[in-house]
């Protein structure tokens, strides 16, 4: 068996298509199918079944594909290994992220981080936080950075640091000189939430209805930029970490609040890798530089 084959397989997978694939490698079909055909001979058994509708994996193919993504992938990384040995100071970071965590911490840093090192590329995907940690396992990320992510023991957390939600208002909104906004306060207002599949959004209702009050938000949304666009439009307030609003802070467009009268909602943001996975030059340095920029105070 060879790479090439194995190669021609997963793109396969992916398409469904043997002239799709075939496209996307830049080769004849018959090409694709050959080097499917060299494999099903090294394995002694059929991977695929073609038919006008595409193709179809066998039981035995569809067990070959769970595998094979993952080992490309880490060949991949090996291969960057291999040129930071030879001190090729370049290369390309994955990094999964969920929440806020984007607009807070990874957007800023990844922002001061290229400046310093131009030659590498980088490469973001925002989804849940397990996601994000599934990522990790499956060697399809170097680095997770999640909120509210499920206890596990599979990934090795590099830097934690606890961030709470405020109330977040136009900074000429009535209540913007308050010291602190109450829960009964908060429910009188216009509120902008997430939607109910955000862990974010299941911590308020959890909030809200251990102190008894009512939560019935005037907009429900999936997008952490249109609760924000929200806000600096008058025509609600939202509860985000500080962080996730920093620029807008400084602006001077937005403040942010404290929940008075309760703990509200905290959470840990943390810096996660693969326990048995050794990053690359390129992950390891932004590994390192997101941990200092974790570290750094926020101030308005």
């Amino acid at each position: 068996m060879n790479l090439r084959a194995l190669m021609y397989f997963d793109e396969l997978v992916r398409t469904n298509s043997m002239r799709a694939a075939a496209e996307n490698l830049n080769v004849a079909p018959t090409a694709v199918s050959r080097q499917i055909e060299n494999l099903e001979e090294y394995f002694g058994t059929p991977l695929v079944e073609r038919s006008s509708r595409g193709v179809t994996l066998t039981a035995a193919g569809e067990l070959l594909a769970e595998r094979a993504g993952k080992t490309l992938r880490e060949l991949g990384h090996v291969h960057q290994l291999i040129d930071d040995l030879k001190g090729l100071e370049r290369g390309q970071v994955t990094i999964y992220a969920n929440g806020a965590t984007v607009a807070s911490l990874l957007a800023p840093a990844l922002a001061q981080f290229s400046q310093a090192y131009p030659k590498l590329r980088f490469e973001v995907h925002i989804t849940s936080a397990r996601q994000a940690i599934d990522a990790l396992l499956a060697a399809q990320a170097d680095i997770a950075i999640t909120l509210f992510a499920p206890k596990t023991s599979e990934v090795k957390i590099r830097s934690r640091s606890e961030i709470g939600y405020d109330v977040i208002l136009p900074a000429d909104h009535a209540l913007a000189k308050k010291g602190g906004i109450s829960l009964a306060e908060l429910a009188t207002l216009p509120l902008a939430l997430p939607e109910k599949t955000f862990a974010a959004r299941q911590a308020f209702d959890e909030v809200f209805a251990k102190a008894g009050v009512a939560l019935d938000p005037v907009f429900t949304a999936s997008s952490l930029e249109l609760l924000k666009e929200l806000v600096l439009d008058r025509a609600a307030v939202t509860v985000l970490p500080a962080m996730a609003v920093r620029r807008e802070i400084k602006a001077g467009q937005m403040v942010a609040i404290p929940l008075a009268g309760t703990k509200g909602v905290r959470t840990n943001m943390e810096l996660c890798v693969a326990p048995d996975r050794e990053l690359s030059f390129a992950a390891a340095t932004l590994a390192n530089f997101i941990e200092k920029f974790m570290g750094q105070p926020f101030s308005e």
